[in-house]
């Protein structure tokens, strides 16, 4: 399919919205996601002491990372690692996420407000990146099950 591929379960017979499920996501990933950005703020500020425009640049490339990424996690009710997505979804995302990071570094990025980030933060960031995405498929994996759809996880 052009613009994703979908799971089978989506197609095999007609889906209702569950409108609490998605409300019962809504509360639970808000604070999390609350929380990353603090974290976020503790390690730009505290840890690596970054000014304001280093700053700016370290959180909008983070947050730009994450919320672009999390695509490939909430896109499937499975696993997102066995339920690929489509090559335009996958370009777009992987294509946003890499602009984010290189931003900060190309020659316009000062008339943005933004600074080059250090390589020591480029790990830091991965991290972040990474647990986040691991912390919303547990997330997504516990809601489901509670709402019977467990088996597909």
């Amino acid at each position: 399919m052009w613009l994703g591929n979908v799971d089978p379960v989506y197609v095999d017979k007609p889906q209702r919205w569950d409108i609490r499920l998605v409300q019962r996501f809504m509360w639970t990933m808000g604070p999390v996601s609350s929380l990353y950005d603090f974290l976020t703020f503790f390690l730009l500020l505290r840890v690596f002491h970054f000014g304001e425009a280093r700053f700016r640049s370290g959180w909008f490339v983070e947050s730009l990372a994450t919320q672009t990424l999390v695509l490939f996690v909430i896109r499937t009710v499975g696993k997102p690692w066995q339920s690929r997505p489509s090559l335009p979804l996958t370009v777009t995302t992987l294509g946003v996420a890499a602009l984010g990071v290189t931003l900060p570094y190309l020659p316009f990025a000062a008339r943005l407000g933004f600074e080059p980030l250090p390589a020591a933060y480029l790990p830091v960031l991965l991290l972040l990146i990474v647990s986040y995405l691991g912390i919303v498929q547990l997330i997504k994996a516990r809601l489901l099950r509670g709402a019977g759809l467990g088996l597909l996880l």
